[in-house]
């Protein structure tokens, strides 16, 4: 999967459009939920060399929130890496130059989405014993 093809599914599945934060990396997405404003992916280009591969071509990778169960088995699969300039025990890295398996890139987005989704509160139950005056 290529950048453009993420970030059109991301507009198709979630109905989310990029966010630009950084004026220094006019490049980098960052797609956010609109209730809780929490990052579920970033999209950005790094050299290789910063995900450990040789040489220093420009690379586009997406971050995903993802299980801490998951990561590591993750990272022994083609084109996935330590979550790069972020959270390591929670996020992952995947390049976006065909080396990741499309239907994994989709299966984490999906789960990247769900586990930074606004929690819903419960309403308070009354409770079951006598209130005291």
């Amino acid at each position: 999967m290529d950048r453009k093809k993420l970030e059109q599914l991301i507009f198709d599945s979630c109905s989310v459009e990029p966010d630009y934060p950084w004026m220094d990396t006019p490049e980098s997405a960052v797609f956010r939920h609109p209730g809780n404003r929490k990052w579920f992916a970033l999209v950005t280009t790094v050299s290789r060399s910063k995900l450990g591969l040789p040489g220093k071509q420009p690379v586009d990778i997406v971050n995903l929130k993802c299980d801490p169960l998951l990561i590591g088995s993750l990272r022994m699969e083609p084109g996935f890496y330590p979550a790069y300039h972020m959270n390591k025990d929670n996020w992952i890295t995947a390049a976006l130059d065909g080396s990741a398996p499309d239907d994994t890139i989709r299966m984490l987005l999906e789960m990247s989405y769900a586990a930074t989704a606004p929690k819903l509160r419960k309403k308070p139950r009354p409770s079951a014993a006598c209130p005291l005056p």
